[in-house]
């Protein structure tokens, strides 16, 4: 027969268990809740952020020859320092070459514009003296044809007075001969034909005399016209000396943008750093033969670092611009960073990425994408503890104060005027 007793004893025992599981259960949702309240809520966290900077490439615009280098792997550069030297031989023969033919092409100038001010005044004074021969034979050729005009009428004058003291003459000469009329008579009408004759002959010969002045007047204004189209033609070869001297202008500037071409050429030789950082990955060595574009070493901005953290597309959705963010690094344990969220990327990193999915063919299945997320930090990294370019990290970011936008506004550069 069994005994009560255990049977309640029992009962008793169960009813304790049973109430310190649930205060037990109680006591573990009190300390979940806590834990989400004081640590999960208004957070999101990944382990997936790195370390990033805006590193600078450092390559070659020019091929050539590595003369020396002054820095190596780990140092420390400031912008403008002189990273490396190629040999400039090559390219300070060839602004040799550029300033010479720079000299001869100013010379060559030099001497066209003295022989277009020569030609011009030559020509010009050519002119004017063929058309000033030009204008006074001319004016010759008018008065001797005037004059040869006036001739005219003095020889057709003679001419009349020559006919009458020739009848005269030849009236006085039969009544002489009949000795009707004195000797004294006869005499005067003689000395009068005499004096016709003479008139007429002098007439005829100032005519000849004007004649020919006025053929050496035609034939000179023909040679002025002559002379006139020489000059004329000496007027185009000034033209043609002008045109040569813009084209050596213009060659000019040719050769001067070749020197000018030359001399950065030559100024490629000495690499200096864009900014000033660390150098990394020193790829080359004193003697190298070197290609344009070949990547030489990096310089890496260790106090412009920021942070990336590629965070599910479903932690996303309180995430603002603006928002604090803790940052923990496993080179450091302990030692929390602090930033704030600067950038939400446009894409997710698989539409990015050199082969994006293609989801659209073959049998499909969700992934749960990552957006990369630009955090940057409050502060530069103490000394005494750097970050470093690609190290790991837990990103959590506290997504009370959800005022900021979700993506960057416009904001105009503004250019420094130096």
């Amino acid at each position: 027969m069994s005994d009560p007793n255990n049977g309640n004893n029992n009962q008793n025992n169960r009813k304790q268990w049973l109430r310190g599981l649930a205060v037990f259960s109680v006591f573990v949702l009190i300390l979940g809740g806590a834990y989400w309240f004081f640590f999960k809520y208004n957070r999101v966290s990944t382990d997936n952020a790195y370390v990033m900077a805006d590193s600078a490439m450092i390559s070659s615009r020019i091929s050539g020859t590595v003369q020396d280098i002054s820095v190596d792997n780990d140092t420390s550069v400031t912008p403008g320092q002189v990273l490396l030297s190629l040999d400039p031989k090559d390219y300070q023969l060839a602004v040799d070459e550029a300033q010479a033919a720079l000299i001869r092409t100013e010379a060559e100038m030099r001497a066209t514009e003295v022989s277009v001010a020569q030609s011009d005044i030559q020509t010009a004074a050519q002119q004017d003296s063929a058309r000033s021969v030009i204008a006074e034979t001319q004016d010759r050729v008018r008065e001797g044809e005037h004059k040869l005009e006036a001739l005219k009428q003095q020889r057709i004058a003679a001419l009349a007075d020559l006919t009458i003291a020739r009848r005269d003459f030849e009236r006085y000469d039969r009544l002489y001969k009949q000795q009707a009329i004195a000797q004294q008579q006869w005499d005067r009408a003689k000395t009068t034909l005499d004096k016709a004759t003479a008139q007429l002959d002098a007439v005829d010969a100032e005519t000849e005399a004007v004649r020919s002045s006025v053929g050496g007047a035609r034939q000179a204004v023909k040679q002025s016209q002559s002379q006139l189209n020489v000059a004329r033609g000496g007027r185009y070869s000034v033209t043609v000396l002008r045109q040569q001297f813009s084209a050596l202008r213009a060659k000019r500037e040719e050769v001067f943008a070749n020197l000018q071409t030359a001399r950065l050429r030559l100024s490629y030789c000495t690499i200096t750093a864009p900014i000033g950082g660390y150098v990394a990955q020193k790829r080359i060595q004193k003697g190298d033969r070197i290609q344009p574009g070949q990547i030489l070493m990096a310089v890496v901005p260790l106090e412009g670092v920021y942070i990336e953290g590629n965070f599910k597309e479903t932690q996303l959705t309180n995430v603002r611009i603006g928002q604090s963010v803790t940052i923990k690094a496993d080179i450091y344990p302990g030692y929390i960073f602090h930033g704030k969220v600067a950038g939400i990327r446009a894409g997710t990193g698989a539409a990015f990425s050199l082969l994006p999915p293609e989801n659209a063919t073959g049998n499909w299945i969700k992934v749960v994408q990552r957006v990369p997320v630009k955090i940057r930090l409050d502060k530069r990294p103490p000394p005494d503890h750097p970050l470093r370019v690609g190290l790991s990290l837990i990103a959590t970011i506290h997504t009370e104060d959800r005022g900021g936008p979700m993506l960057m506004k416009n904001t105009e550069s503004k250019k420094t005027v130096p």
